[in-house]
């Protein structure tokens, strides 16, 4: 088995604020391009899978199958736990992992799903060959990943404009891709992969639930989590410039007008038979 080589830093580490987004995403929400090819008895790895609320559905989708949901992080696994057990799921199981060294069998899983992981990993190419390694032929690699270059919003805002800069200067200075999205199609033709089929995805903020908790968590992320403590001791903004930032996010989700969209790129690869 490799050894790991993970040289990059989870940017949003798991404060509140990251987790009242992950615990938000959904099968529905977030994996949509995969569903349709899941069948009941498949064995799934979900990989980069936080507080689990996908793994859950997943397994829910295939329940005459199993599900594994692996994280770097073992706190974050206890959350995922609960998640599965709360909804009463008896196929699930998770583990530490890193994705870059699986500690699976070769051609052991029907589908290897990952959900914006490769913009936080060291070496996405190599994270896609494990991935290859560990599907059986004829299964299938499903990955999703935002592209922060291509988020757009309305109105106009100066302090968004810097929030975006921002974030995408500490995301790299942590050894990440930010913009991963346009990427994914790239990363998995040099990891060997040649079946590949590439779609994009979006979600939309826009309603006054939707614009206050986009705005809010990103305003409490922006002054409490893991990434503002990474910008401030990385040079990269002083806590003035993160209280700015903050204020222009809750001044966007106070507009009755303001919209914002993120751009997702995935790729849904068949290994071959």
């Amino acid at each position: 088995m490799p050894e790991p080589r993970e040289t990059a830093v989870y940017t949003h580490g798991h404060h509140e604020s990251v987790l009242r987004s992950h615990t938000w995403r959904t099968a529905a929400n977030s994996a949509a391009y995969l569903l349709p090819s899941l069948g009941s008895h498949m064995r799934i790895l979900d990989i980069g899978c936080g507080p689990g609320t996908i793994t859950a559905d997943l397994a829910e989708l295939v329940p005459d199958g199993r599900v594994t949901g692996v994280d770097r992080a073992p706190g974050i696994l206890e959350q995922a736990r609960a998640t599965a057990a709360g909804r009463g799921l008896a196929n699930v199981d998770f583990a530490v992992a890193d994705v870059h060294a699986l500690d699976y069998p070769d051609d052991t899983f029907c589908v290897v799903h990952a959900h914006q992981v490769l913009q936080h990993v060291g070496d996405p190419v190599r994270a896609l060959r494990e991935m290859k390694r560990v599907v059986r032929p004829g299964g299938l690699i499903a990955v999703r990943d935002a592209d922060y270059e291509a988020m757009t919003w309305y109105p106009a805002s100066g302090g968004l404009d810097a929030w975006l800069d921002l974030y995408r200067r500490v995301a790299r200075a942590n050894g990440g891709e930010p913009d991963a999205g346009r990427r994914l199609k790239a990363w998995a033709l040099r990891a060997g992969l040649t079946d590949i089929t590439v779609t994009s995805g979006t979600w939309t903020f826009a309603t006054p639930q939707e614009r206050a908790w986009w705005s809010g968590l990103w305003a409490d992320r922006t002054l409490a989590s893991a990434y503002a403590d990474r910008a401030v001791e990385g040079g990269h903004a002083d806590e003035a410039e993160l209280r700015g930032v903050a204020e222009a996010w809750r001044e966007w989700g106070a507009r009755e007008d303001g919209w914002f969209s993120v751009l997702h790129g995935e790729i849904l690869c068949r290994k071959e038979a």
